[in-house]
């Protein structure tokens, strides 16, 4: 993995800038491979909206949006099977991620896998449908180039805006775990081999 230095978003939450750069094309193969299985979809939140990013997972879980709520689900809604295994190359990047930022004891069950092209954004919410917020996240960045948005600890509080590049890796847990943050609208693009998208795979320990 790479070694560049760095950046502190907090106390606990570190931007690793392209430490997944050498496996992103494995990561790319291995999340195609997943939505031949368990396809992306526009899920809907609890209040009826649907969400401009498409969305697929890994793992013993499942994170899943509809009118019933935020909640993770061993079972694919739209398949009506078990969410495809985490890829080895998942697990690996991870967990070493994860000790690169000072959380060793990280296992994470649940990656959830976003799709962003033009135009999609994510608001600023808190990562609390787990069991346990005790564990950090991991969140992995390949393809187009985004803005992340980091909060603190209410949603009306300032916003520092961090860019996002293929392979860059974002991990955040103890006291920053339930930081506000999210995605600006991304703009038009093109990434090879990711095309005109941006993918986020984001790791948790959810059950």
């Amino acid at each position: 993995m790479n070694q560049n230095a760095t950046v502190e978003l907090g106390p606990q939450a570190r931007v690793l800038p392209g430490f997944a750069a050498s496996a992103a094309r494995q990561l790319l193969d291995d999340t195609l491979a997943i939505a031949q299985q368990s396809p992306f979809r526009h899920q809907v939140t609890p209040g009826g909206f649907q969400m401009s990013v498409a969305a697929t997972n890994c793992g013993r879980a499942g994170w899943v949006s509809d009118r019933r709520g935020y909640r993770y689900d061993p079972v694919d809604p739209v398949t009506g099977q078990p969410w495809p295994a985490m890829p080895h190359s998942y697990h690996e990047v991870a967990i070493v991620a994860a000790q690169r930022a000072g959380f060793s004891a990280f296992q994470p069950d649940a990656c959830l896998i976003n799709r962003f092209t033009p135009g999609a954004r994510l608001s600023l919410h808190q990562d609390r449908s787990e069991r346990d917020t005790c564990h950090p996240v991991v969140t992995v960045s390949l393809g187009l180039p985004a803005t992340f948005l980091w909060g603190g600890t209410r949603r009306s509080d300032k916003t520092r805006a961090v860019p996002l590049t293929h392979g860059d890796v974002v991990v955040f847990g103890g006291v920053d775990r339930l930081r506000f943050h999210g995605v600006k609208e991304l703009p038009e693009g093109h990434h090879s081999p990711a095309g005109p998208n941006r993918y986020s795979l984001t790791f948790r320990t959810a059950l």
